[in-house]
């Protein structure tokens, strides 16, 4: 596939203009998992369920996301970034409404997993596209950027799905996203231009699809990066999942306080991924990537240790949560450069794939946290322990295999496309 190097050809506004169009294409993923959050009572109240019965909507909408990268990796190869991304939108408006008029909990789950095979297009395209425009030591900067635009959603979804409930009724919540995705899909007409051209060579037959997926799956580097993002997004999607127990159920807050509190933790993102650009510019993608993981791996266990041993406090744990958030808003968007690195013609379905990695992971910790939350908070803190001390363990992989001595000399002079490569081998 042929990439049109849209950086020199455009002037900067415009790929301003671009950039935050694509963090609002991957926004639209956690709106459409945070603007209802604070109606969990109201729908289980209304289809005569248990709150925590809601939880298997998350779990659908997570399947759905999973699944549907994988089908648009191959579909943008092959047809370009901007069809699929619209017939994924289209998608999108038309099971947002449909949730809105769902009659029960299992048809509400149903429409769910269509909303996310919708929703996901946006999420595929935006980091293809990124990987399109962008030079290789430019992209986790770009990435950062966008969670920058994308962190704005888990702040403020809560309290407009809060004020949404209670001003009228949880249908609207479905409504008001349908009519969000219509805006992004008109805004992807007039702004978005192709970043790739078709390449028709590009097979959609399920056996080489796969086979495609899995030499992507087979090397190293992205197999060892994807991993350490997947429990990252693991460790989020847990507490993302648990949020409306621990907070409404665990600690008896309103659910007006839920939008503030939810919101309050999810800036950690945002402050971690501004961060992260600033340490971009003195050290290596993989230097950071390193550092945050063991710094996480340790903040978990101690929270956990803490509150097996004493009481899990709410000034103990809400401050941890939020330090966990800011330490993968460092993650996701270094570990998604260092995956998507060895790719060029691939890099549609090298997207999908690492999201749909993650995804796994973060179906797995949501349904476990479906599961096993009862009465405390132990599954929860226990869930996000292992997935860092795991996804620490990846990185470490790399570093034992790639790199001798902590400055990775050896690892940045093999592998050219690292960030600041130079500089580091010279240290």
């Amino acid at each position: 596939m042929q990439k049109i190097k849209v950086e020199k050809e455009v002037s900067k506004g415009r790929k301003n203009v671009i950039i935050l169009l694509l963090g609002t294409l991957i926004a639209i993923g956690p709106f459409s998992i945070d603007t209802y959050l604070p109606a969990f009572k109201q729908i289980a109240s209304d289809f005569k369920v248990d709150t925590s019965a809601i939880g298997i909507t998350l779990t659908t909408y997570f399947i759905g996301i999973g699944l549907g990268q994988l089908a648009y990796g191959p579909l943008m190869d092959r047809y370009g970034r901007r069809r699929p991304l619209i017939a994924g939108l289209t998608l999108y408006i038309v099971t947002s409404v449909l949730c809105g008029l769902a009659w029960d909990l299992n048809s509400l789950a149903f429409f769910r997993f269509f909303m996310a095979l919708g929703g996901c297009a946006g999420m595929v395209a935006s980091k293809a596209v990124v990987r399109d425009y962008f030079d290789k030591d430019k992209v986790a900067d770009v990435l950062s950027t966008l969670m920058l635009i994308m962190g704005v959603a888990p702040i403020i979804a809560p309290t407009v799905g809060s004020w949404l409930i209670n001003s009228f009724h949880w249908e609207v919540v479905f409504y008001s996203l349908a009519a969000f995705a219509t805006i992004m899909l008109v805004s992807v007409f007039y702004i978005l231009p192709e970043s790739a051209q078709p390449d028709p060579d590009t097979s959609l037959k399920p056996t080489k699809v796969f086979k495609e997926y899995a030499s992507i799956y087979r090397n190293k580097d992205f197999f060892l990066f994807s991993t350490a993002r997947g429990f990252a997004i693991g460790a989020l999607l847990a507490y993302v999942a648990s949020a409306p127990f621990i907070f409404i159920e665990f600690y008896g807050m309103e659910e007006d306080m839920f939008g503030y509190i939810f919101g309050g933790n999810a800036a950690g993102l945002i402050l971690g991924s501004q961060i992260n650009r600033l340490f971009l510019r003195r050290y290596t993608t993989f230097q950071i990537t390193y550092a945050i993981g063991a710094l996480m791996a340790i903040l978990t266990t101690g929270i956990l240790g803490y509150s097996i041993f004493f009481e899990a406090h709410f000034w103990v744990v809400y401050p941890g949560l939020f330090i966990m958030l800011f330490f993968i808003g460092f993650q996701n968007p270094n570990v998604t450069a260092l995956s998507l690195q060895p790719f060029n013609l691939q890099a549609g379905s090298a997207s999908a794939l690492v999201g749909s990695v993650s995804m796994i992971f973060g179906s797995a910790a949501s349904w476990l946290m479906a599961e096993l939350l009862v009465d405390d908070l132990i599954p929860l803190l226990a869930t996000v322990a292992v997935c860092a001390v795991c996804g620490f363990a990846a990185i470490l992989v790399y570093r034992m295999r790639y790199a001798q001595g902590y400055a990775f000399a050896k690892a940045y002079s093999r592998h050219p496309y690292q960030v600041k490569h130079r500089e580091v081998s010279k240290q």
